[in-house]
């Protein structure tokens, strides 16, 4: 059996869809399973639509996610001649025929179409005609000969056996009248051309299968293994498409949703292996099989997300993780001072708790990151002078301390809440607020040590108007 080789084939018309990651990673992780490869092809012959920044898009996303293909780029417009000779050869071998019919006459067969209620399939008008009949106006269609009888079946590694009767597939066009090439003809072509063994794509692309297999056996190709996996479908049911909000990998990376933790999402979406959750790039390699694929589409659970992306903050070393977190606030937010990363590396411990993705723990730093706190003022309006009286004698106690920890930190708050008949919120609340600005953030001990105390003492003698 040849080597196993995979490809995933994005078209640069906009940002690269969620679906289409899962795609790529399913074929990545099936190559490296076999120690195959696996390509990038750029479908790039749409050229109205076609940009290099979403070229550009595609390749970074990939790699954010941890997908890299084996050598260059394919690019597909750059292979136009090679489709067109192929599809003079089906011409030739008597695989196709010229179409004459002018669009209005395709429109009006379309439009019985729909009043009957049938989908429109082209009626075979010059299958058989002899080229002399021919109007001189008209630049003729290239059409595939499709076979008209009998019935072909797709050896499905995902969904089994498919069958479908030959004569529901349409004599369909393999080169414009323009005498540029049809997606049909071009991926098998390039298919063919790259070597690929393996097909993996979605389930959207079976009908597209059933004419390429004819192209393949009209050429005398090896026919490559094909794959159909279901759809990502919105949690209302319906086929995710790229309008819909957190359907590309900006949509996650913005909200600091992390690459591993999309990554493993992604891989369980649709897959499984035994009850098995939280897998390395090891051990998905090592179990990813297409037997695991199910065959109903999967339901794309935002919550699902950020649980699995909490996981990884609480469990991630917190060298990457503060990595992560500087990357993501240079990209999406602003740069942290470099006077302030080491005091957020330290803190990463409590900032990183109950935060669900690389925002929460930006948001939670604000405090230490920015000098100047700036009260809302609704939060404001906590401060009464029972609120003031706790914070001056606060600050009069801890300028006697030497070393502000949670032992000397506890019988000085404990005194203030027994001194002021009040409770650990009466006295934490106000501190949090004058320290970092909100009356929510991390628990009042950790703001304190992180801050240190000349920080401390300096904010909370800051004078509310």
């Amino acid at each position: 059996m040849s080597k196993v080789a995979t490809r995933f084939a994005p078209s640069p018309t906009g940002p690269l869809h969620i679906g289409g990651v899962r795609t790529a990673l399913f074929n990545w992780l099936y190559t490296k399973n076999h120690k195959g490869s696996f390509f990038l092809r750029i479908e790039d012959t749409d050229k109205e639509r076609s940009k290099d920044e979403y070229k550009n898009q595609i390749i970074q996303s990939l790699k954010w996610i941890g997908i890299e293909q084996d050598g260059n780029e394919y690019i597909q417009s750059k292979k136009i001649n090679d489709h067109i000779k192929i599809a003079n050869e089906l011409l030739n071998n008597g695989h196709a025929y010229k179409c004459y019919c002018s669009n209005e006459e395709i429109e009006e067969q379309k439009n019985r179409a729909k009043q009957k209620k049938i989908p429109y399939i082209y009626d075979r008008k010059w299958r058989d005609k002899s080229e002399t009949d021919a109007p001189k106006n008209i630049k003729p269609t290239i059409r595939f000969k499709s076979k008209i009888e009998g019935s072909t079946i797709l050896k499905d590694l995902v969904q089994g056996d498919i069958e479908i009767e030959n004569n529901t597939i349409e004599d369909f066009i393999i080169l414009r009248n323009d005498g540029s090439p049809t997606y049909n003809l071009s991926a098998s072509v390039d298919d063919h051309q790259m070597n690929i063994t393996h097909i993996i794509r979605g389930d959207d692309h079976k009908i597209n299968t059933f004419k390429q297999m004819q192209i393949y056996l009209a050429m005398k190709w090896e026919i490559p293994s094909f794959a159909h996996i279901p759809l990502i479908h919105t949690t209302e049911g319906k086929k995710l498409s790229k309008r819909d909000k957190a359907s590309t990998l900006d949509d996650y990376s913005k909200i600091g949703i992390m690459p591993e933790a999309l990554r493993n999402y992604l891989l369980r979406l649709g897959w499984s292996f035994k009850d098995k959750e939280i897998f390395t790039e090891e051990e998905s390699i090592k179990h990813f099989n297409l037997e695991g694929i199910g065959k109903s589409p999967s339901k794309l659970d935002m919550s699902r997300i950020l649980s699995m992306n909490e996981h990884y903050i609480k469990n991630i070393n917190e060298n990457d993780l503060f990595k992560q977190l500087t990357k993501y606030c240079e990209i999406y937010k602003k740069k942290i001072p470099n006077e302030k990363g080491d005091k957020i590396k330290s803190s990463l411990p409590f900032l990183k708790n109950k935060s669900k993705t690389l925002e929460d723990i930006y948001k939670n730093s604000q405090y230490i990151i920015e000098d100047k706190v700036t009260i809302n003022q609704d939060d404001i309006k906590l401060i009464d002078d029972k609120a003031k009286k706790i914070i001056s004698e606060f600050s009069n106690s801890i300028s006697k301390v030497e070393k502000l920890n949670k032992e000397n930190l506890e019988p000085i708050i404990n005194d203030l809440i027994k001194k002021n008949e009040t409770n650990f919120k009466g006295v934490g609340q106000p501190l949090r607020i004058f320290l970092t600005g909100s009356k929510f953030g991390p628990g009042i001990y950790d703001i304190i040590k992180s801050l240190g105390k000349d920080e401390v003492l300096k904010r909370l003698g800051n004078k509310i108007s």
